[in-house]
């Protein structure tokens, strides 16, 4: 890959961002335009000192650059945005990030991470526990993860680790963006159904997991999640090796002796043989599992000792918006999940119930995505919230609703209320303030769900637990 310079049309998106950062450390002069974005990742950008334009504009692609990406974004079309318009007008190289990232990863040694949930905190402690031992691999995780200085790293090492989105890679190329990471090594979490604004069917959202491990070669491994069944299906008949893990698959790779709290403790099992003993201040068993998928990973494929794989996992501080606390100076823990889909919001429920048992749980949701959007979907509010006292839900995202059959608020609020639970629509962040602020006591606990941003809550909640009971 031989570029001078290029143009981001959408930079402020997780993979197009992590993208730019890579081309950055390989030399690349890079510029780009977005609008509507917000932090983390308009924050890491700045501090990359990476430029670029607030509002789409054709004047906004340089004259000399060698190519021009454009991220997978309903806005991102030429019918209606002048500088993608004017960009496939140029006469210039058009590519999505995943195609830049087929070129990068063609002579690494790749271990991509697919699945329906658990895509980023997998692949960000495969990168963190590596890069704690001192491997220096390459990197490119859909979020942000604290600790690391940047989401996405050229490095040394013959290890490219990548979190595989089987999205389409962009509003021309419907192929799944992990089919073009040149996978040789894939730990799989998860294949339930997901995203099925673009997958109508099951069987359409698994065609693309199929493709990718029927393409992994001989001496590849596939690393998969035996307790979730449509995963597990996926694992036969493969030309590659096949490692089992779950936190209770006694038979393979698990979890035993857990001794769960602020830093949860356990040993790591293969079959039953102790390999080591592991502790983490990730929340909830839905991290054990991860980290007993990564472990399997990293020590089958003989990458980290089980003492080195030891202090990466101790010192793992987790990804941002994956169950993150955000207001540390407070005694009501305000934590944000990632729910984007069912599975996200029920294990993020899950594990604050696990650690809060006592506490009354207060959830505030946003319906952000697709899959939460989607009429198909509505069954999903009868038990998605289960554990919860109170569910302030937030007013659907706007974006693409004429894409789909998208649900209303009301819609939402109702067949909630009619599954039992106490759920209240907000839509006024100030006001959605005001009425927290009226109810929270201190022994609750708040989870943020959302892929959004909750009009700004998500900055104001955490401020407001730390000013009324401050720790």
């Amino acid at each position: 890959m031989k570029l001078s310079k290029a143009h981001f049309i959408g930079i402020a998106g997780k993979g197009m961002s992590a993208t730019a950062l890579l081309l950055r450390q390989m030399g690349v002069r890079i510029s780009g335009s977005d609008e509507g974005f917000y932090p983390p990742v308009s924050d890491y950008l700045a501090h990359e000192n990476i430029p670029f334009a607030s509002g789409y504009r054709r004047e906004n692609i340089p004259d000399d650059a060698d190519v021009i990406v454009i991220g997978k974004n309903a806005r991102l079309v030429p019918e209606s945005n002048e500088e993608v318009r004017a960009a496939m007008e140029s006469g210039k190289p058009v590519r999505s990030f995943a195609d830049l990232l087929h070129d990068m990863t063609a002579r690494s040694e790749t271990i991509v991470v697919a699945g329906s949930y658990g895509k980023s905190t997998c692949t960000a402690l495969l990168a963190w526990c590596l890069r704690s031992a001192g491997k220096d691999p390459s990197y490119f995780i859909g979020e942000i993860t604290n600790g690391l200085e940047r989401h996405a790293h050229r490095g040394r090492g013959p290890t490219f680790v990548l979190e595989g989105d089987e999205y389409p890679a962009s509003n021309w190329d419907d192929r799944s963006k992990f089919l073009l990471y040149n996978a040789k090594n894939v730990l799989l979490t998860s294949a339930t159904h997901d995203h099925i604004n673009v997958f109508p069917t099951h069987a359409d959202y698994l065609a693309p997991f199929k493709a990718l491990l029927a393409g992994l070669p001989a001496d590849g491994l596939l690393v998969v999640n035996s307790h979730e069944p449509h995963a597990r299906a996926l694992a036969d008949d493969l030309p590659c090796g096949v490692v089992l893990y779950a936190l209770g698959d006694t038979a393979h790779w698990h979890a035993a002796k857990i001794a769960r709290g602020a830093e949860t403790g356990f040993d790591l099992m293969r079959g039953s043989e102790k390999i080591v003993r592991l502790s983490t201040r990730m929340l909830g068993d839905h991290n054990i599992d991860n980290i007993v998928g990564v472990a399997a990973m990293l020590l089958e494929k003989q990458l980290l000792t089980p003492e080195e794989l030891r202090a990466g996992i101790a010192s793992f501080q987790g990804v941002k918006r994956r169950m993150e606390l955000l207001s540390p100076t407070s005694r009501v823990p305000v934590y944000e999940g990632f729910g984007s889909s069912y599975e996200k919001a029920r294990s993020a429920i899950a594990a604050t119930k696990l650690h809060f048992p006592d506490r009354r749980l207060i959830v505030v949701f946003e319906p952000h995505t697709f899959t939460w959007r989607n009429r198909a979907a509505i069954a999903a509010y009868d038990d998605v919230f289960a554990g919860a006292s109170k569910i302030f839900i937030f007013e659907p995202a706007s974006q693409g609703a004429a894409t789909h059959a998208q649900l209303t608020q009301d819609e939402i609020v109702a067949r909630t209320r009619a599954a039992n639970y106490d759920a209240e629509a907000i839509n006024d962040p100030d006001q959605a303030l005001q009425r927290l602020d009226g109810m929270l006591r201190a022994d609750d606990v708040v989870l943020l769900l959302t892929s959004g941003e909750l009009g700004g809550l998500i900055r104001t909640i955490p401020q407001l637990a730390e000013k009324k009971f401050p720790g």
